[in-house]
């Protein structure tokens, strides 16, 4: 939600802006195939019912609706992600990571897609215009890795423990699904910040490419 909600704010804005993903693992430790279902991790995790579990993901179905999302909790398989970071790496190297992490995120979301399965996501991502063998090659040599790795090391040094997390100019922070009138706020704020203002007149002498104006007398 807080990316869609992102982008829809940066429609609203006349102004060029620049949106790069990076790698984070909410469960670092959880396992590629998992039986539990959403309701019950969630009933372990935080010690509540199946049913207060189903009754507090409600409210965020909701949400999600009103910008166009369709959450499939029911059915929606949990699952270890490292391998779909791997793979949105691959993609930026291709120019596709914003294809590809759009596509990622409606399978494990909305089509209940196990986005742990090699073959998974190697189908989506051909459907995103990825070579099919270079993909396979990628996710079962491990390639990418040191990459995903990076991504969040520097996400514990700026001191990120969940999702959505937005660094804007690698200086203001804003977390969590915000509505998209924050976004536009905020993002007003830090363009208008980084405008500089001349203050002297067009008479000053300057100097280019082809090199300096020298003074008449």
């Amino acid at each position: 939600m807080g990316k869609k909600r992102l982008e829809d704010a940066i429609q609203k804005i006349d102004h060029p802006i620049e949106v790069t993903y990076r790698s984070f693992e909410l469960d670092p430790t959880s396992g590629r195939d998992i039986k539990e279902s959403m309701y019950e991790m969630l009933s372990k995790k935080y010690g509540m019912s199946i049913a207060q579990a189903k009754a507090n993901t409600q409210n965020m179905v909701q949400m999600a609706k009103e910008v166009g999302i369709d959450f499939q909790f029911d059915t929606l398989q949990l699952t270890n992600t490292f391998d779909a970071h791997r793979l949105t790496m691959f993609a930026k190297t291709q120019g596709l990571m914003k294809e590809m992490t759009d596509r990622i995120l409606y399978a494990y979301f909305t089509e209940s897609k196990h986005i742990g399965d090699h073959e998974t996501l190697t189908e989506l991502a051909v459907e995103v215009g990825l070579d099919r063998d270079a993909v396979a090659g990628m996710l079962a040599n491990g390639d990418l890795t040191d990459e995903v790795r990076m991504d969040e090391n520097a996400a514990r040094k700026y001191g990120v423990t969940g999702v959505p997390f937005f660094l804007i100019n690698q200086k203001y922070a804003l977390t969590g699904a915000q509505p998209t009138e924050v976004f536009v706020e905020a993002l007003e704020k830090i363009i208008a910040e980084d405008e500089v203002t001349g203050l002297n007149s067009e008479d000053g002498d300057a100097c280019s490419d082809d090199g300096c104006e020298v003074p008449k007398k």
